[in-house]
This record gives C-alpha cells, sequence and structure tokens, in this order.
C-alpha cells in the first residue's frame, strides 16, 4: 500500500458516516458528533431509516454521499456489502469501527477473509475492522468514538488497542504531549503497521512516529519500511507480550532460548526503531524526539538548584547505556568559579545552590553547554522564592536555541511550575519531573542518533556447495523424524565452517578403524535423533584409546537401548579429540520465527546454555560487522579475547563461523532450528564440534 493512499485517510473533505445515528450511547452517534465537533471538511450522516441526524440531512446509502473517507459503523453481517459498496462508487478511504470479525472465532474470521478480498478488488485503503477509528490535527479529524480529541503536535501515533488510545489522548491534554494523526489500528484485515510507518516517514508534519504494538504481521517488510524512514523520522515503540511460549514445543537450544521476544527484540534492533519498557518512557521518549536538535557527544551536563536531585541525575546518567557524564576542561571550571558563588559546586553536576535567580542559571548553562565535551544537558529546577518560573523556561528555551545542545528540563514541581512548562512546551523543549526521565528522553536522543548514522551493508557472500546441503536436508523424507545430528556434519564441510575429522559409523569394526586414523585418543557420541542431550545418559565418552574403541562402541549402544528402547539409533560418530581447554566453547544457532523468518545467535556455548542465556540474537543473515559485533556483546566477551592471562582464541574464524551459519540457515527456509554447539574456538581457529537441526519437510518441497 503506498504512502500517499494512507495519508489519504487523515486528510479527507467529505467524511461519510455510514450507520449514523442520534441514539444515545450508540457508537454511530458517538463518531458523528465528533466529526461535527472539529471537522474542517463536510459530514455526510449514512441511514436509510433517518432523514437526518444531529440536525445533519441523511442519504440512504454510501454512493450518495460523494465522500473520499467512509467510516463504517454498521451490524457486522452488513459491513463487507458497505464495504464493497464503497469500492464500486469510489470510496477509495474507509474505516471499519465495527467489531465481530477474526477476533470473535471462524465465523468472524470468515467475515473478515471476505472484507479482506472486498478491499483487494478496490484497493481500499482500510483500517480496521474492530478500529477505534482516526485522527489527524491539522484538520480536526476525529473519526473515532473515542472521548476526546488530542492535542495538536507533531507526534503520529498507532495502536492495537483503541482502549489505549483513549487513555493516551485524555493523558496528553495534561501532558501537553501534542499529536498529528492518530490511528486504532484494530484487527488490522488491510493496513498494519508497517503501512503508517512508511506513509508517516513521508509526513513532514511528522516529526516522531511511536506506537504500541502487541504483534507486527510482516517482519521483515516492517524492517525495510523502518529503515527508510529513521533516516529522518525516529519511531518509537513498546511491544507487548513478552513471554516464550513459542520456546515450549523447541527442539534446540536456540529455539529454546529464542522465544517471541527475543524475535522482537532483534527484530526492532534491525530496524533502527526505538523499544521501550513502558508506556511512560514511550512519551518521555516522544518529548525528547519530538524536539528535532541531536547530542553530538554522549557526554551530559547537569546544571541545578538543589544537589539531591543533581546527584539522582548523575546516578541517571551512570546507569545509562549510552551516555556519561561530561568531563568539563579547565576553562569550564575556571570560567563557572569566576561567575559562581563560593558554596557553589562548579564540577559536574554544576550546583547553582538554592538562592540562585535566572540569570545565574544562565550563566551555568551558557557555560556548561560551551564545553567540548557536552552534548546534552539537564537542568534541573525546584521551586524557589528567588525564581519567575515563567522567565525561568524562556531562559532555558533560549539557551537550547541560542547552543543548539539538546537540553532537557527538570521541573520539579507542581502548579508553581506550570508557567514554566507550558513555556517549554511551547518551544520544543522537552520537561520532566524526575530526573532519571529527563536523562532516559536523552538517552532516546543519542540511541536515535546511532540508528540515524547506521548502515545497512549486505553480508558479504558465501562460497557454498549448497546442492550437497540440499541433499542432506532431503534424507528427512526417508525418516520417521524431521531431526538430523552430527550424521549431517557434511553441511558444514559444504558451507566452509571448519569440523573435527570423523565420521558415523554403524559397527564396532568401522568404528576401529576410524579411529586408528584419527590418532591416539577420540571422542565418540551415541547418534540418535530421539536422544537430544545425550551426555545426561552417558551417551558421550571422551579421550577413549584407540584399543578401546571397539568395546567403547559397543557400550554406548547398549546405554542408549537402555535409556529408550524405542529410540532410532543410527551409529556412533567417532571424532578426532578436541582440547577444550585450550579454547572456549561457543554456541552459533537459528530459529526460524514466524513474522522475522530466521535469527542468528552467538553466545556462550557447552553444557549450560540453557542456565546461563548468555546469548545475543540478529536477522540472519550477518555480515561480517554484525557478527564481531554479536561476539562482543555477550557477558562472557573477555574469554574471547584473552581474559585472566589466556591466549586471545581466533576471533576473525568466530566471526567468520556465525556469518556462514547464517547464510546458511537464511538459504534455507527448511531449517527450522540449529544448534552448532560447541563451536570450539581456540587461539588456532575453531571447529563445530556437534550439530543439531530441525527440518520443515514442506518447505523442502518449495
Amino acid at each position: 500500500m503506498g504512502s500517499d493512499g494512507v495519508a489519504g485517510l487523515f486528510d479527507p473533505e467529505r467524511v461519510a458516516v455510514v450507520g449514523a445515528t442520534d441514539r444515545e450511547g450508540s457508537v454511530g452517534r458517538a463518531v458523528t458528533e465528533n466529526l461535527l465537533d472539529g471537522f474542517d471538511g463536510s459530514v455526510v450522516p449514512v441511514n436509510p431509516n433517518r432523514e437526518e441526524v444531529l440536525g445533519e440531512p441523511c442519504v440512504a446509502g454510501v454512493g450518495e454521499a460523494d465522500a473520499d473517507l467512509a467510516v463504517i459503523a454498521v451490524p457486522p453481517s452488513l459491513v463487507v456489502d458497505v464495504a464493497r459498496e464503497c469500492g464500486e462508487t469510489g470510496v477509495r478511504h474507509v474505516v471499519v469501527l465495527t467489531a465481530g470479525f477474526g477476533e470473535t472465532g471462524a465465523e468472524g474470521a470468515d467475515r473478515e477473509r471476505d472484507l479482506r478480498d472486498v478491499a483487494a478488488e478496490y484497493d481500499l485503503t482500510l483500517v480496521g475492522p474492530n478500529s477505534l477509528g482516526v485522527m489527524s490535527s491539522p484538520t480536526g479529524l476525529n473519526a473515532t468514538f473515542g472521548p476526546d480529541a488530542p492535542p495538536a503536535g507533531g507526534v503520529s501515533f498507532m495502536s492495537q488497542s483503541g482502549a489505549f488510545v483513549t487513555a493516551v489522548v485524555d493523558w496528553a491534554k495534561e501532558a501537553g504531549l501534542g499529536f498529528k494523526d492518530v490511528v486504532s489500528l484494530g484487527n488490522k484485515a488491510v493496513l498494519d503497521e508497517t503501512d503508517f510507518v512508511r506513509a508517516w516517514g513521508d509526513d513532514p508534519e511528522t516529526d516522531v512516529v511511536v506506537g504500541y504494538l502487541e504483534s507486527i504481521d510482516d517482519g521483515r517488510a516492517f524492517v525495510d519500511a523502518a529503515r527508510e524512514t529513521t533516516d529522518d523520522t525516529p519511531v518509537a515503540v513498546v511491544k507487548s507480550g513478552r513471554t516464550d511460549a513459542g520456546a515450549q514445543a523447541a527442539s534446540s537450544h536456540t529455539g529454546a532460548i529464542a522465544g517471541s521476544d527475543k524475535a522482537y527484540e532483534a527484530g526492532l534492533d534491525a530496524a533502527g526503531v526505538l523499544r521501550a519498557e513502558s508506556v511512560q518512557e514511550l512519551f518521555d521518549s516522544a518529548r525528547a524526539l519530538a524536539g528535532g536538535d541531536l547530542p553530538e557527544s554522549d557526554g551530559v551536563a547537569v546544571v541545578t538548584n538543589a544537589g539531591g536531585p543533581g546527584v539522582m541525575a548523575t546516578d541517571a546518567v551512570g546507569d545509562a547505556d549510552r551516555l556519561r557524564l561530561a568531563s568539563f576542561d579547565d576553562a569550564t571550571v575556571d570560567e563557572l568559579s569566576a561567575s559562581m558563588p563560593d558554596e557553589a559546586n562548579v564540577y559536574n553536576p554544576v550546583d547553582v545552590i538554592g538562592d540562585a535567580s535566572v540569570e545565574r542559571f544562565r550563566t551555568a548553562l551558557d557555560v556548561a553547554a560551551r564545553d567540548p565535551d557536552v552534548g546534552s544537558v539537564v537542568v534541573i529546577t525546584a521551586p524557589t522564592a528567588t525564581l519567575d518560573f515563567g522567565e525561568l523556561g524562556e531562559m532555558i528555551a533560549d539557551a537550547a536555541d541560542e547552543h543548539g545542545v539538546p537540553m532537557a528540563a527538570c521541573l520539579m514541581g507542581g502548579e508553581r511550575l506550570a508557567d514554566a512548562r507550558a513555556v517549554l512546551r511551547e518551544r520544543g523543549v522537552p520537561s520532566y519531573f524526575d530526573p532519571a526521565r529527563a536523562v532516559g528522553g536523552l538517552e532516546a536522543l543519542m540511541e536515535y542518533r546511532d540508528v540515524r548514522g547506521r548502515a545497512y551493508p549486505e553480508p558479504e557472500p558465501v562460497d557454498a556447495d549448497r546442492e550437497r546441503v540440499r541433499e542432506i536436508l532431503s534424507s528427512v523424507r526417508d525418516r520417521s523424524d524431521n531431526r538430523l545430528g552430527v550424521e549431517a556434519m557434511e553441511i558444514f564441510d559444504a558451507y566452509g565452517i571448519p569440523t573435527p575429522e570423523g565420521r558415523v559409523v554403524d559397527d564396532a569394526a568401522e568404528a576401529q578403524s576410524v579411529a586408528e586414523g584419527i590418532g591416539e585418543e577420540v571422542v565418540l557420541k551415541i547418534v540418535s535423533p530421539d536422544i537430544l542431550h545425550k551426555s545426561d545418559i552417558g551417551g558421550v565418552k571422551v579421550g577413549v584409546p584407540v584399543a578401546e574403541v571397539g568395546d567403547a562402541y559397543e557400550d554406548l549402544i547398549a546405554r542408549a537401548r537402555n535409556y529408550q528402547p524405542d529410540a532410532t539409533i543410527l551409529g556412533v560418530q567417532v571424532q578426532e579429540m578436541i582440547d577444550l581447554d585450550a579454547g572456549v566453547e561457543t554456541i552459533v544457532g537459528s530459529h526460524r520465527d514466524p513474522q522475522f523468518g530466521p535469527l542468528a545467535m552467538f553466545g556462550l556455548g557447552g553444557v549450560f546454555v540453557e542456565i546461563m542465556e548468555d546469548t545475543t540474537f540478529r536477522l540472519a543473515p550477518v555480515g561480517a560487522d554484525e557478527a564481531r559485533e554479536m561476539t562482543a556483546e555477550i557477558d562472557a566477551a573477555p574469554l574471547l579475547r584473552g581474559a585472566r592471562g589466556r591466549e586471545p582464541v581466533d576471533l576473525d574464524g568466530v566471526v567468520d563461523a556465525v556469518r556462514r551459519v547464517s547464510q546458511l540457515v537464511a538459504d534455507f527456509p527448511s531449517i527450522v532450528e540449529l544448534d552448532v554447539n560447541p563451536l570450539v574456538a581456540t587461539p588456532d581457529g575453531v571447529r563445530a564440534v556437534d550439530l543439531r537441526l530441525t527440518v520443515d519437510p514442506e518447505e523442502l518441497e518449495s
């Protein structure tokens, strides 16, 4: 759906309300009243059983309204026919308020599918069904059945919860946050979050896009749209639903760890979207992001007339991921010392003390903002008798304009500071009550600065024998299950990922022969798709002398039979010994998410991977730079770089293995889950020692 079409929802000249009525308490009455209350254009009630509604003459059908937007509030059984009439009579933009569709069961789902088909047939730009409606401040459009319209401003807001829209709009009036466009997404039968991110990215009047999302229908399309939008317009969302219910059915370590929230975390990061942890954080970020200026460095100056709040702000800066307390140079300290009272603190945080006037505040702000290490400023004030608060607000805004340095005001008071808040709101400077929230707003600016400067290079090509991999994956067609293990290690050879010498064998004599070709001692592992945790049943023998391999083979087979008599036993893997003490056990894996596709995972591996969960995720495939970032993000990263006197591992080899595995799962959609655990990293290189993967046979056919 093109952004021009979506934009037409918010700037109609003539709106038809289908199902308009004057019956108290009805949706049709509420939306008609809201439109008549403030909309700049014409409102046409549509109701064949009324001559007029709320003093406006009615027409019998939407085709008679000559409208460019239709708001549908009729019973569910009539909605599809009304939508078809819209298409047949040239009404391209449609908002369906009516519930009773996919959210209600099979009959509703069928009805929603019919509505989607009609929208596709007539190329309708359709919001809903089960939507609260849409709003747009420039034209006074309030095509919702909510109680209020929002204040005007530069924030465009989408929500999957209609109740959340009404709550935010009501709160915004008190908080002074202004909105440009608002949409309740409803069931997203046609238009979804991706369409609105793309449309608002093209809208010069939208300064920041915010959203409350419960799901993202097409993760990769959302990523593409958001990357384009965030070049110029920040996007921030709250994503609810953090449970890992999807992990319960997983058969790999990666699948168990990669619950739904991990996919959204990786997807939103790849999209350049800022993720807020709460509604408060979302709109605190929106206040800051709507201001325009971005910090040139991560150094923060704190200027306050109250010592305690200054310390709180300092702590918040210390807790932030992207900010630090700025270090003033000697010239800044000397200038502050010369202009402040002896009792003042001239180091960061700057305490101008409680009797400070507006002029003293301004002097301190000017000096701090000019310091070369300062990228942003938090200005904190508590009410005192020495301050004119309206004048204080003008001063802070003037200083922000003059220095071009982002400033966040922390006004720690109530009614006495109302004038200052009003001035700052009018001048585009964010203000907060809590010092930590002011710092959080500045951190959102730093995060967006990093996003805006981010490049998205295509991953480097990987040479691979893809036909051989296709043959190996297709072997599940001849099996009773869809899992492959070390018997499929040739997949790594095909993608250039180093492995230990070894082979899967199915009799003791062959095991002995393979071991003799490897060396003095070997590792033996039972090979069975039904025994996932081999070490738990004694299904792994390490350091087996060549002379004892035959007996060890028989013992492993017996253990497996005793543990699970009905298990499919494919044999035993005889493998070269890898000195684990000389390296670090890592894990490289993938899990295919329904919305975002394959995720690449890297982390600390070995037997404790699901307990420690020291892992990080990206959308696959990843390039070398992204893979290197992943190796630095885990808590165990110092082990890779040579902690406590150990020699650093071959990090280039780790990076190469991560990117090759990620390309493998991107190339083969049939791979649902994959674990390389451990991928042993040593100073001399890396080896993929074990493998577990799950194949979707239906994808093999595509």
